[in-house]
C-alpha cells in the first residue's frame, strides 16, 4: 500500500493545478421542514425512474475531482454503469483523485448533522445502540445525511450526483416476503441482517429532527436511502480509521473477483483510487466488494450474483460455532464447494471431522480419544496425525458431507417449486434469486457426483 502512496504523492505534484481540491458549495440549510415534497420532486426515487448521467462529469470537474485520461463510463443496459479503461494504465497509478471536501466520511457527516439537530438525532442514535444497532451508527448518519440532502433537492450541493445514482435494486431490503421464502438458508439469514438494519432505522428515525415527517413516512426514499449508503460506502480502508466513507464518482467502480483497483485515503481525507496491477485499454476496473468465495452476501447486500466466484460456501449451517470450530476452519471463507471442480476444501473436511464424525462417535476404548488427538494435532500442526485419523474416517466423513448436500440439493428444489406461478410484476427479484440457487445447485450438483463416485 505503501509503494501507492508514493506513486500518488508524485502524480499529484506533478500536476497539481490538475489535483487541486476545490472546496464544495454548501447551499444547504439544516431546518426542520415542514413542507410537504411532491411526487413531482426533481430528484425522483421511484425504482423505474432514469438515472441522470450527464451533468456528473461537469459537477464532479467543478468540484475538485480529477481522472487520468480514458476513464470513462460506460453502460450495456443504461442501469448498470461502471468504470472502464480506454488506455493501458500501468500498475501502481493513480487513476481518480476525489477532494476531502466532497467525500461523506461519516465523522464528518456526524459533527456536521449533529450541529444542526436540537438533540434528537443524538436521541436517535442512543436509541439505535440500545436495541442493538451500534455497529450501524456510522452508516445511520449517511443514511440520515442522504435523507437531508433527498429534501434539499437541486439545491443540495450534491444533487447531480444523488441523480445520477440507481434507484432500482435487487438486494435483501428491495425484496418481498414471499422472495424470503424462496432464500436457501444461509442467503436467507444474511438477508435478514440487512433487513434487520433497515427496521432499526426505521424504528428510531421518529426522533430525528433535521428531517420531515413526510419523509420519514416514505418508504420509497427510506429505502432508497439506505440501499445508497449500503451499497456504496468503504469501510476499514487504510488512511480512513474508523469512518464510513462514500466517495462521489469513486463509487462507480463495479465488483470483480480478480480486482484491479483499491481505495486510498491520506491523511487530509482526501481519495485516491489506484491501480494494483497493469490493465489493458477497454477493460472494466474493479473493486472488491467483499469476499469473492462468499457470493450469498454479495447477493444479499448488494442484489447482484457474481458468477466468477470460484466457489461458495458449503452451507452446513447446523455446527455451532465454537472456539474448537472456528481453530478447526469454521468460516464462510474457508469451507468452500468449488463450482467448475466440485472439490471441497480441507476446511469442510476438517470441521466435519471434528465437529460431527468425532464428535458423534460412541464412547468406547477404541474411540475413545480421537478427536482430542485429531485437535491437538491441528492446533500444533502434526500432519501426518491428522492424515491417519482422517484416513481411518474418511468413508464417514464423506457420507456425512454427502447426507448434506443430498439434503440440501432436495430444499433447493422445493425452494425452486415455489416459484412456480408468481406474477414477476409483483416479485421482480424473484429471477436473480432463482439464478443464484441454481448456481448453487450446479455446484452442489458437481460435489454429489464426486461424492457418489467415493461412497457408492
Amino acid at each position: 500500500m505503501r509503494i501507492y502512496q508514493a506513486a500518488a504523492a508524485l502524480l499529484l505534484s506533478a500536476s497539481a493545478s490538475a489535483f487541486t481540491p476545490l472546496p464544495i458549495s454548501r447551499s444547504t440549510k439544516y431546518v426542520k421542514s415542514t413542507s410537504t415534497p411532491t411526487s413531482l420532486a426533481a430528484l425522483a426515487t421511484d425504482e423505474m425512474a432514469p438515472r441522470n448521467l450527464p451533468p456528473l462529469d461537469p459537477w464532479a470537474t467543478e468540484n475538485g475531482v480529477q481522472k487520468v485520461e480514458g476513464l470513462e463510463l460506460y453502460s450495456e443496459d443504461g442501469l448498470d454503469w461502471q468504470y472502464i479503461t480506454t488506455a493501458d494504465i500501468p500498475t501502481g497509478t493513480t487513476i481518480m483523485y476525489i477532494p476531502a471536501g466532497m467525500c461523506l466520511a461519516s465523522s464528518a457527516v456526524a459533527a456536521e448533522l449533529n450541529a444542526a439537530s436540537n438533540g434528537g438525532l443524538a436521541s436517535a442514535v442512543d436509541q439505535l445502540n440500545k436495541i442493538g444497532g451500534m455497529n450501524s451508527v456510522a452508516d445511520f448518519y449517511l443514511f440520515i445525511k442522504f435523507l437531508v440532502e433527498y429534501e434539499a433537492q437541486e439545491n443540495s450541493p450534491y444533487f447531480p450526483w444523488l441523480d445520477s445514482l440507481p434507484r432500482l435494486y435487487y438486494n435483501s431490503v428491495s425484496m418481498t416476503d414471499f422472495c424470503y421464502e424462496c432464500l436457501p438458508p444461509l442467503v436467507f439469514s444474511l438477508s435478514r441482517l440487512e433487513k434487520v438494519k433497515f427496521d432499526n432505522f426505521n424504528q428510531v428515525l421518529g426522533k430525528v429532527d433535521i428531517v420531515s415527517d413526510y419523509t420519514k413516512g416514505n418508504m420509497e426514499v427510506l429505502k432508497w436511502a439506505f440501499n445508497t449508503v449500503y451499497t456504496r460506502a468503504y469501510a476499514d480502508k487504510d488512511g480512513q480509521g474508523s469512518d464510513v466513507t462514500i466517495t462521489p464518482l469513486g463509487d462507480m467502480f463495479n465488483h470483480g473477483t480478480d480486482t484491479d483497483i483499491e481505495v486510498y485515503f491520506d491523511e487530509g481525507g482526501n481519495a485516491m483510487v489506484y491501480t494494483t496491477k497493469d490493465v489493458p485499454a477497454n477493460s472494466p476496473l474493479r473493486i472488491s466488494y467483499g469476499c469473492p468465495t462468499n457470493p450469498s452476501f454479495l447477493f444479499a447486500r448488494y442484489g447482484f450474483l457474481d458468477e466468477t466466484s470460484p466457489a461458495t460456501f458449503c452451507k452446513m449451517m447446523d455446527i455451532p460455532k465454537t472456539d474448537e470450530n472456528v481453530n478447526m476452519g469454521m468460516d464462510f471463507s474457508k469451507m468452500l464447494f468449488y463450482h467448475d471442480t466440485g472439490d471441497i476444501s480441507p476446511e469442510v473436511l476438517d470441521v466435519v471431522l471434528y465437529a460431527k464424525v468425532l464428535t458423534e462417535l460412541k464412547s468406547s476404548p477404541e474411540t475413545d480419544g480421537y478427536k482430542q488427538a485429531f485437535y491437538q494435532a491441528h492446533m500444533t500442526g502434526d500432519e501426518n496425525t491428522k492424515a491417519q485419523i482422517h484416513e481411518q474416517f474418511r468413508y464417514e466423513t464423506m457420507c456425512g458431507i454427502k447426507k448434506h448436500v443430498d439434503t440440501f440439493l432436495e430444499a433447493l428444489d422445493v425452494l425452486e417449486s415455489k416459484s412456480y406461478g408468481k406474477s414477476l410484476d409483483e416479485h421482480p427479484r424473484l429471477p436473480l434469486i432463482l439464478r443464484h440457487n441454481e448456481f448453487v445447485k450446479q455446484t452442489f450438483l458437481k460435489v454429489q457426483a464426486n461424492l457418489s463416485a467415493y461412497t457408492g
